[in-house]
């Protein structure tokens, strides 16, 4: 089931103090997140958040077309490093 409209997207609280504290100083900063599950508003646009994949943290420079879309999305979790070359499997 999809959040109400009324309460607006989930963004962790920590990470919008944070970004709106930069933009009133006009900084920009590499901003650590675990929240994968927020959302990504205007307000972030032009910033970095690092993002925890469940080993580190990856940074991730926001821009206007991500805006919408959820943190995790862009950090990874797993990494397919490809099918064994001769394992000896059959093949159809």
């Amino acid at each position: 089931m999809a959040r109400s409209l009324e309460k607006g997207p989930f963004v962790a609280d920590h990470s919008l103090r944070k970004i709106g504290a930069l933009n009133t100083k006009g900084e920009r900063e590499i901003i650590v997140t675990w929240s994968r599950a927020s959302a990504i508003v205007p307000t972030m646009i032009g910033h970095t958040i690092a993002v925890y994949n469940g080993q580190e943290h990856l940074p991730i420079y926001i821009t206007d077309r991500m805006v919408g879309h959820k943190l995790g999305e862009f950090a990874p979790t797993r990494n397919f490093r490809g099918h064994a070359k001769n394992d000896g499997k059959s093949r159809r």
